[in-house]
C-alpha cells in the first residue's frame, strides 16, 4: 500500500465534481477518496445558477453532435436521478420568422434525424405567440431538474460510498512530489495551509478550472468565461405551467426552475454581460464578486414581451448571477461537448469540464476508456 494520502482528490464539488467521486469509489474501486470545495456546501456555484435545463437535443440544430448526444444521455439522467427531475410541465419551442438560423421545416427535420419528438402544438397553445413574428409552434419532451435535491442525494451517496468531502477549502496548487506522487496544496476559510497527496487528481472546478498554481500548465483548451444573469420570475397564470424556447439566433428562453418554484428568462442578448479570454491568473472568483450586478431583466422582459405578450405580466423576484465557461471552438456552432485533458508533464491529472448537466454521461464512457490503476 502507497504511503499517499488519498487515491483520487476531485476538485470542486459541482455536479460533475460529485459524480466523478461517486464513480471512482463505486466503479472503479477507489476506496481513498477525496472531494474539495471552495463553498459552504455541494452544488452551490453553475450547478446551481444556471437554466435548470435537461436537455433532449432541440436546442442544438447547428451542432449535431451535441443533440445526439443529448438525446442518448436523458434517458441515463432520468433513471439516475429521478427525485430531482420535473417532468410536471408543457415544453415550447418556438421558431421566429425573422432572424433565426433555422427555418421551421429545418427544424423539423432536424429533431427527426436525432430521434427527438415533436408535433405540431395545439391552437391554444399557439395563441400564446404572436403570429406576425413566430413562424411555427411544437410541443417536446424536455425536462427540468432540482439542483437542491440533486445536491442531497449526491451527499448521501458519497457518504455511502466513503468519500471523504472538505468543505470551505480550496485548492491552491498541484506539483509533483518525489515519491512519484501528485502533491495538493490546499487552504480552509480560516487560513490554514495542508499539503497532501494523491495517486490521481481529477480538476472539476468549471470556471476555476485554469487557476491552479505549482505544477499545473494550464488547460490547453482556448475558453471564454462570461458572466450571465439568470432572472427568476413568477410567470402569470397563462404561462405557469410551461416552458417556452423560442429559436434560433438572439432569442430567449423561459424555464420552470424547481429549485425554487419559480421560472427562470434568459436571453441570448441580454443574460451575458461581461465576457473575457480565460487566463491563468484572472480569476473568475474575483470578477463576479467585483461586478456591480445591475440586472438587465427589464430589456428581457420588454424583448420577449413582443413574441409573448402575456409575459409582460411576469414578476420579477430576483436574479441568480455567475461565471460560465464556454469552449471557445463552439462558439460559431453552438456546441457544448466536455472538455477531457491529461497531462504528459503532469501524469494522472486531469482537467474535466461540461456545458450541460447530462454531459456527464459523456465523461464517465472517458473514464469507462482509462486505464486507472
Amino acid at each position: 500500500m502507497s504511503e499517499t494520502d488519498f487515491d483520487a482528490v476531485i476538485i470542486g464539488g459541482g455536479f460533475y465534481g460529485c459524480a466523478i467521486a461517486i464513480y471512482l469509489a463505486k466503479n472503479r474501486g477507489f476506496k481513498r477518496v477525496l472531494l474539495v470545495e471552495r463553498e459552504s456546501s455541494l452544488l452551490l456555484r453553475a450547478s446551481y445558477n444556471n437554466q435548470a435545463r435537461v436537455h433532449n437535443g432541440y436546442h442544438y440544430p447547428r451542432s449535431f453532435t451535441t443533440a445526439y448526444r443529448s438525446r442518448l444521455n436523458l434517458p441515463k439522467f432520468v433513471r439516475d436521478w429521478p427525485e430531482a427531475v420535473n417532468q410536471e410541465f408543457t415544453k415550447l419551442y418556438a421558431i421566429s420568422r425573422r432572424n433565426s438560423k433555422v427555418t421551421a421545416k429545418q427544424f423539423v427535420r432536424f429533431c427527426t434525424d436525432i430521434g427527438a419528438e415533436i408535433q405540431t402544438a395545439d391552437p391554444a397553445m399557439r395563441k400564446l405567440f404572436e403570429p406576425r413574428l413566430i413562424e411555427d409552434v411544437y410541443l417536446v419532451k424536455e425536462y427540468a431538474f432540482n439542483s437542491t435535491l440533486i445536491a442531497n442525494k449526491a451527499r448521501l451517496e458519497l457518504l455511502e460510498s466513503g468519500v471523504d468531502l472538505l468543505l470551505d477549502t480550496q485548492v491552491a496548487s498541484i506539483s509533483k512530489a518525489t515519491s512519484g506522487e501528485l502533491s495538493i496544496a490546499i487552504c480552509d476559510t480560516g487560513g490554514e495551509r495542508k499539503v497532501l497527496s494523491s495517486r490521481y487528481i481529477f480538476n472539476c472546478s468549471y470556471s476555476g478550472i485554469n487557476q491552479l498554481k505549482g505544477d499545473f500548465p494550464g488547460v490547453k483548451t482556448e475558453l471564454k468565461q462570461e458572466i450571465t444573469e439568470m432572472a427568476l420570475m413568477k410567470m402569470p397564470a397563462p404561462l405557469a405551467d410551461l416552458g417556452i424556447t423560442v429559436m434560433d439566433g438572439p432569442f430567449f428562453s423561459l424555464m420552470p426552475f424547481p429549485a425554487k418554484g419559480l421560472h427562470t428568462l434568459s436571453h441570448v442578448r441580454y443574460t451575458p454581460h461581461l465576457q473575457w479570454r480565460d487566463e491563468p491568473g484572472i480569476s473568475p472568483y474575483e470578477k463576479l464578486s467585483d461586478y456591480p450586478r445591475i440586472s438587465q431583466v427589464d430589456r428581457m422582459v420588454r424583448d420577449v414581451s413582443r413574441y409573448l405578450p402575456s409575459l409582460s405580466k411576469a414578476q420579477y423576484v430576483e436574479s441568480l448571477f455567475e461565471v460560465k465557461t464556454i469552449l471557445m471552438k463552439n462558439e460559431s456552432d453552438d456546441g457544448r461537448p466536455i472538455l477531457f485533458e491529461k497531462y504528459e508533464d503532469l501524469p494522472r491529472c486531469f482537467s474535466i469540464l461540461g456545458g450541460k448537466i447530462d454531459n456527464i454521461y459523456d465523461v464517465l464512457e472517458k473514464l469507462d476508456a482509462e486505464h486507472l490503476d
